[in-house]
């Protein structure tokens, strides 16, 4: 395969994906496919989990990196290559460059997860800490590549990590041929893009959804407008998939050959990432849930049989903790109340045995007594609980009612 690195704009070819797919052999892995009884039960027909969050480095980032800098000249390889990223395609691309003896530079901003940075480097790469935001460390990679001469490494905006990432869809037409539509998280569209060519060239039938997280979610209104357009200050948990505009490459690809991009909401990413660990025994980061999401939001808007790309699962213990603590509220498991007594020694033990009745495991308890709106007698305790689910939530509060209590909410 010979890609032409020095024109980023050439036009991508189904002999393309296919020759990545070869140069991949050995080097990326072929990633599981485990089917899900419980999505399949909620959509009504079979759901397929792609388990590119067991790649090597933990994300399909691995397959573009590796295609990309292995199509550059000898020249462009002496030279060194740079990146800038917050996780996923910094280690693709320090694992990929040490593989194929490329001296690697990674820029990643200050707050970049502390596993993250240490993980960067153990694949070989030198870590450089500049910016507060990716685009003040994106910034300072483009300086350095054109101070050094170091080719900056595109984490999706070019045709080799296009095919590269494209050879997820490859495999899942081998591995699961009877499918009828694929969901793909979508941030710059590399991953959607190269999978939806890959796809739409051997089975046009097969659908390929996009999903965006939807406070960040660029491609709904460029694909309105016809070219890309930037959503300024894009917001989501998921920070694989925060990007700001869709990278022109992909954007056409994306316009050509993808169905349909839909947002999901933050709740819904939450609770799919706890889906995932509860139900499908995957570690996954909310970019990489993001097909989950969209099935848990609207499970009849997808023909079956159906695969959810799991593209990560590189993801910050202390984000996973608050992620999947949201996730729990959006489920109905978590029940915060304001629950008013009578002031008086043994009261706070007597709720809690009402509530331990319920069966309902005390989180945290909060006692007041100094507050303008209580009576001299009262006193006021806020309780965070962990239930069983929805209908759990309101037999809790109905038990508490039904033992006298002022349940506030």
């Amino acid at each position: 395969m010979s890609f032409r690195t020095t024109d980023p704009f050439h036009p991508l070819i189904l002999d393309d994906v296919k020759g990545a797919q070869k140069m991949l052999s050995g080097v990326a892995r072929c990633t599981p496919m485990e089917g899900s009884r419980y999505l399949s039960r909620l959509v009504g027909s079979p759901v397929h989990l792609k388990c590119e969050n067991l790649q090597r480095t933990g994300s399909f980032k691995l397959r573009g990196a590796y295609v990309r800098i292995a199509g550059l000249r000898p020249e462009e390889r002496a030279a060194g290559v740079v990146a800038a990223s917050a996780g996923n395609h910094a280690q693709g691309v320090a694992l990929a460059s040490s593989l194929l003896g490329v001296r690697a530079t990674v820029f990643m901003p200050l707050g970049a997860p502390l596993p993250k940075v240490a993980a960067t480097r153990e694949y070989g790469a030198e870590v450089r800490l500049h910016g507060q935001v990716v685009d003040e460390t994106l910034a300072a990679a483009q300086e350095y590549a054109r101070d050094t001469g170091a080719v900056f490494i595109h984490p999706f905006d070019h045709p080799d990590v296009i095919a590269g990432q494209g050879t997820v869809g490859l495999e899942v037409l081998e591995q699961c041929p009877e499918v009828r539509t694929i969901l793909v998280g979508v941030g710059g569209g590399g991953l959607v893009a190269g999978v939806a060519l890959g796809v739409k060239l051997l089975r046009p039938d097969v659908k390929v959804i996009g999903v965006q997280a939807r406070g960040a979610a660029a491609y709904p209104p460029s694909l309105r407008a016809g070219r890309p357009v930037t959503v300024e200050s894009p917001v989501t948990m998921a920070d694989g998939i925060r990007v700001g505009r869709p990278g022109d490459v992909p954007f056409a690809l994306v316009k050509e050959y993808v169905d349909d991009v839909v947002t999901v909401s933050e709740d819904a990413l939450s609770s799919a990432l706890l889906l995932c660990l509860e139900r499908a025994k995957q570690v996954v980061e909310p970019a990489g849930a993001s097909p989950v999401a969209a099935l848990l939001s609207d499970p009849g808007a997808f023909r079956g049989p159906v695969v959810a790309v799991l593209s990560g699962g590189n993801v910050d213990p202390l984000l996973m903790q608050r992620v999947l603590r949201h996730g729990m509220v959006a489920a109905g498991r978590y029940l915060s109340l304001r629950v008013r007594l009578t002031d008086r020694p043994g009261a706070l033990a007597s709720l809690l045995g009402a509530l331990s009745v319920a069966d309902a495991n005390v989180l945290d308890v909060s006692h007041v007594r100094t507050d303008p709106r209580l009576g001299l007698t009262e006193a006021e305790v806020e309780l965070q609980l962990e239930t069983k689910g929805p209908e759990h939530c309101e037999e809790v509060a109905a038990a508490l009612r039904g033992a006298g209590y002022t349940v506030l909410g």
